[in-house]
């Protein structure tokens, strides 16, 4: 996409521009929920509740991921927006290759620290004795594929930016229906327990990584070459600064879950359930509330290559009109979900319960 092809980006409807770039936008991050509702679905059936238990332990782990993929991706696709309003794409290679560059290299220390802290990070993060191997089991094998998951995550951010938000969403779409098909393979068909949700979980990460590094070949804006991949820390700097809105977001999921964690382990042990129900029934909730998260974050995300580029070009009234927009439909979307959550928390265990009946 270059100064030319971008440039209705600065003169079409604003909101004809949010709707064609959030929707598919929106549509990724779900289909990336996919991934932990499929394991919580097929770990529930297949081993029971400790299965899904222990996979909301790894669960912070890869939100710390994810997080430091989008401190990196959403701050480089942000540097390429406002780099194509200003008419100044020079550094746009640089900074996607020092995002992908700096997304693995997270990606690696994540799972060293995931390696080396082991059985003592998973107590730490609220994992019992009757969770602890289970959760083992599982995060020593998500934990392989975390530098390129990372990357992919990262990538997936610039490819929107690039002006291909359909095709970020391919690559999303193409790894959960793998992930769909593997999980009940895994566990049901060749008996491989929480392994398999784990081995079912990054195979279809690394197809969706494939995907979205065969884009760089394809690329509008730029060409990533390995001159790119060399650290330019004045343009790091700028693209660290721009994600950080990101990081911050994600970190504080990973706060929010560690706290209940502990405090469900710690309480839930008191109770008649005992520890490891109360925290499988918060996994389930915080899976359910990531699909709105992500609705929300969709609607921001997919905004981003619209508003960086009438930054860049000074279109500030486009800006303002697109901000507006964005807080309109996000207050919209949590409405609907908090009237839906509370006019109907237990829809569908009533309907579980007339079947059986």
């Amino acid at each position: 996409m270059n100064q030319d092809e971008s440039r209705y980006l600065g003169q079409e409807k604003v909101s004809t521009l949010l709707f064609k770039f959030a929707i598919p936008c929106i549509l990724s991050l779900i289909i990336s929920c996919l991934y932990n509702i499929v394991d919580q679905i097929f770990v529930g059936n297949g081993i029971g509740y400790l299965g899904n238990a222990a996979t909301g332990i790894i669960f912070p782990i890869t939100v710390v991921g994810w997080g430091a993929s989008l401190f990196f991706g959403d701050g480089a696709a942000a540097y390429l927006s406002v780099s194509l309003g200003e008419n100044n794409t020079s550094k746009i290679p640089t900074s996607v290759g020092n995002a992908m560059l700096f997304s693995f290299l997270s990606g690696v220390v994540i799972a060293a620290i995931g390696y080396i802290g082991g059985a003592a990070l998973l107590t730490t993060l609220g994992a019992t004795g009757e969770t602890l191997q289970l959760a083992l089991d599982y995060g020593r094998i998500i934990y392989i594929m975390l530098p390129l998951a990372l990357t992919q995550n990262c990538l997936a951010a610039i490819i929107r930016a690039d002006g291909s938000p359909r095709y970020a969403m391919l690559a999303m779409f193409v790894g959960a229906i793998l992930n769909i098909i593997g999980d009940p393979l895994a566990i049901f068909v060749f008996h491989m327990g929480i392994k398999g949700a784990a081995y079912a979980t990054i195979f279809g990460q690394f197809v969706s990584f494939l995907i979205c590094f065969a884009y760089l070949w394809r690329s509008k804006s730029f060409k990533v070459t390995v001159a790119s991949l060399k650290p330019d820390f004045a343009v790091l700097k700028r693209i660290m600064a721009l994600g950080t809105s990101s990081f911050l977001t994600q970190l504080s999921i990973v706060v929010i879950t560690i706290i209940n964690n502990i405090l469900l382990v710690k309480y839930g042990a008191m109770s008649e359930y005992g520890a490891e129900i109360p925290l499988s029934a918060f996994v389930v909730i915080m899976k359910l509330f990531q699909i709105v998260l992500n609705i929300a974050i969709g609607i921001a995300a997919g905004a981003q290559p619209i508003v960086g580029y009438n930054y860049g070009a000074q279109l500030y009234d486009r800006v303002r009109e697109l901000l507006k927009l964005i807080v309109k439909w996000t207050v919209i979307v949590c409405a609907v979900a908090t009237v839906l959550f509370e006019a109907f928390p237990r829809l569908r265990s009533e309907e579980r319960r007339v079947g059986k009946e």
